[in-house]
């Protein structure tokens, strides 16, 4: 008998060249070299005005990078964790730690030969140039919690939880200067400086209800916007300003006294960067850079090599592989992900959650809605008709049927049923549970059901559903997936596994750590694992997992597909990565043994009239298997031995027995374990 086992070697997932963006959370440029901070994957450069980037993260630990300076050569990086030095351009990194907490650093400016740093310990001060600090005594800095910093002549600025705050001695003393500014707006999210038409500078603040202006170093304030949504960011560009929210860009050309929004090419999502090289302007989004040679009445995509981005879904259809994104809509590969199309014509560039296809249709919910393009994604048409939520997360297909799961509220169901290709549907639960749908899977004529609260079956292609939770706790169902006689549901905690359609559940989550599992993928006896803490895959029917993370730089695994020989993995932050089936599970010929004893369960179960009960030993052991009656009568001695470590099957006839339930037990060394055998006749 050939052994199928998961093998880890020396071979490794290897990132796909996409798709391209993800979330920016800060851009600089020092000369001719352009840096962009992402949210989780490190900094990236450029040195051709953001045509192409590369990631240069050499010494880099801190992933989500908020910030930088320069001080002549030498370029600062603020991160999640922690200041970062480079002496070379950003080829390499190196922590600074003399007198800086291992925390997040957030701010950081320039004051005469002075260095500046916010973070969540406090304001901290070099005189060195960035090599040794000093925790600065901040005598009446009540609010601890710092996110903006700047300097204005010889006042030092400082916006944080509870309003802004002013030092004229080097940090020493602060004063509370925004009393003007009142609510929730005293939540401060950044800070810029301004010239303004009198000669002086005037201090712009955003926050998370508006934008304010003081045009007196700080003593009195006013609103300068009709918008509220928080502003993440403030840049200066001679008499324009502009400001970064969760609604794009605006700009204002008078000193803040109106705005009008310039979104034309962006995605819609937050902006939170800007960086001027020359006449461009440059802006970070949740969608990657952008670029404008315009003055910012259109924009561009400028992200190539930057692979940041959050898949949230991952479909395969024939050689084609589509990925649906946060922000960014949905990318095509055509050649094993080596390059990707965005493929959004009339397509909002929201989240898209989900993809089916069916022949040449392809579906995506995205932004809550459902569209189907019948050209490749070149177009996009919506399809809302009876559809009365609008927030679909979810949809399966069953022939040339769809089903649609929503995030339903208000008492109202969350499933929705198309048969004529979404052109219209029908809600198939209008008043009752489930309310929120996460998933659905077929198994035979029964359809399943994942929601917050567990999982449901119908009986009747989704007319009536019954909640099915036996041996499953109330963890939302993010998943499922059918394996020969078994069905598998992946939670947020575990995987658990039902040999009798979702009646009863048991736990199948050996090797795996707890956590949330996304996706669960077949492939022929084989079922992988999408989890937050990376790939895992079981070649005994979810009996036990093993871990197939080599080489993945980001653990948060979103979704899975399958193309040919290779495995594709969408990860939240670093794109789509790729590696051959092969790799992971390979054919063992007695050079791999097991870590532990396993009792599988015995396949077919109901059996009529034989059954092959599997398990496997980590060593040389006396082994014992035997059958008894639900009385705890012996029925038959199958194995009684001693046996060799590695993988054993046995095969059961139970033609002299009646129909009924049975009982195997198998004792190896000092394990044991007892499972159930359905004879049906």
């Amino acid at each position: 008998m050939l052994s199928i086992f998961a093998i880890e070697s020396d071979a490794q997932w290897v990132q796909t060249n996409g798709p391209c963006g993800g979330v920016i959370k800060s851009l600089f440029i020092s000369g001719s070299n352009l840096f962009a901070g992402t949210e989780s994957n490190g900094i990236y450069l450029s040195t051709n005005h953001g045509s192409s980037w590369s990631a240069v993260n050499k010494g880099l630990t801190g992933k989500t990078v908020y910030t930088f300076i320069n001080i002549g050569s030498r370029i600062y990086s603020g991160t999640n964790s922690g200041l970062f030095l480079s002496t070379d351009n950003g080829l390499n990194w190196s922590a600074v730690t003399n007198g800086l907490p291992e925390s997040t650093v957030c701010g950081l400016v320039a004051k005469d030969t002075e260095l500046i740093a916010i973070a969540d310990g406090g304001i901290f001060i070099s005189t060195d140039g960035g090599e040794n600090w000093n925790a600065a005594i901040c005598s009446g800095l009540t609010n601890n919690y710092l996110r903006a910093l700047v300097v204005c002549d010889t006042n030092i600025f400082v916006g944080t939880d509870g309003g802004i705050f002013r030092s004229t001695d080097n940090c020493a003393n602060w004063t509370f200067i925004s009393s003007d500014i009142t609510g929730n707006n005293q939540y401060i999210t950044s800070l810029a400086t301004a010239p303004n038409t009198s000669g002086g500078t005037n201090i712009i603040a955003g926050t998370i209800g508006g934008i304010f202006l003081s045009t007196n170093n700080g003593s009195s304030w006013a609103r300068v916007d009709s918008n509220s949504t928080t502003f993440l960011t403030i840049a200066i560009q001679g008499t324009n300003i502009f400001v970064g929210s969760y609604f794009g860009v605006q700009l204002s050309t008078n000193n803040g006294k109106s705005w009008s929004f310039v979104n034309t090419g962006l995605p819609s999502g937050a902006a939170s960067a800007f960086a001027f090289d020359g006449s461009t302007i440059l802006v970070g989004t949740e969608g990657g850079v952008f670029r404008s040679t315009d003055n910012s009445l259109s924009w561009t995509p400028s992200s190539t090599g930057i692979k940041n981005t959050k898949v949230n879904s991952l479909l395969a259809r024939g050689a084609d592989l589509f990925a649906g994104n946060f922000y960014e809509g949905i990318s095509r590969s055509i050649d094993g992900g080596d390059q990707w199309t965005p493929i959004n014509g009339g397509l909002p560039m929201y989240i898209v959650d989900d993809l089916v296809a069916n022949g040449t249709n392809l579906f995506a919910c995205s932004c809550g809605n459902v569209f189907l393009s019948t050209n490749n994604g070149t177009n996009w048409t919506e399809l809302d008709s009876g559809l009365t939520q609008k927030v679909i997360v979810a949809m399966f297909l069953n022939g040339t049927d769809i089903f649609a799961g929503a995030l339903g509220y208000e008492g109202n169901g969350g499933i929705f049923r198309s048969t004529d290709n979404g052109s219209s549907w029908k809600s198939l639960n209008p008043n009752s549970e489930p309310q929120v749908v996460f998933s659905f899977a077929m198994k035979g004529s029964l359809l399943f059901a994942g929601s917050n609260y567990g999982a449901y079956r119908s009986t009747d292609y989704g007319n009536t559903w019954a909640v099915i939770n036996s041996g499953l706790p109330l963890y939302p169902v993010r998943c499922f997936a059918v394996n020969n006689e078994y069905l598998f549901a992946g939670t947020s905690n575990g995987i658990f596994r039902s040999t009798n359609d979702g009646i009863d559940w048991t736990s199948a989550s050996t090797g795996l750590p707890n956590g949330y599992v996304y996706v669960l993928q077949v492939s022929d006896i084989n079922l992988f694992a999408a989890t937050d803490s990376g790939v895992f895959v079981s070649t005994n029917y979810g009996t036990s997992w093993t871990a197939a993370n080599t080489g993945l730089t980001n653990l948060s695994i979103t979704s899975l597909a399958i193309i040919g020989s290779n495995l594709f993995a969408g990860t939240y932050g670093a794109s789509v990565w790729k590696r051959s089936l092969s790799e992971i599970v390979g054919i063992d010929k007695n050079n791999l043994l097991p870590l532990h004893s396993i009792l599988e369960q015995n396949f077919p179960n109901p059996c009529n009239p034989s059954t092959v009960i599997r398990y496997q030993i980590p060593a040389n052991v006396f082994v014992i298997l035997k059958v008894y009656d639900v009385l705890g009568r012996e029925i038959e001695t199958l194995v009684q031995e001693h046996q060799n470590a590695g993988n054993h099957s046995v095969k059961f006839n139970a033609t002299a027995l009646t129909s009924g339930v049975y009982f195997y037990r198998l004792s190896a060394g000092s394990f044991t374990e007892t499972k159930k055998l359905t004879i049906l006749k």
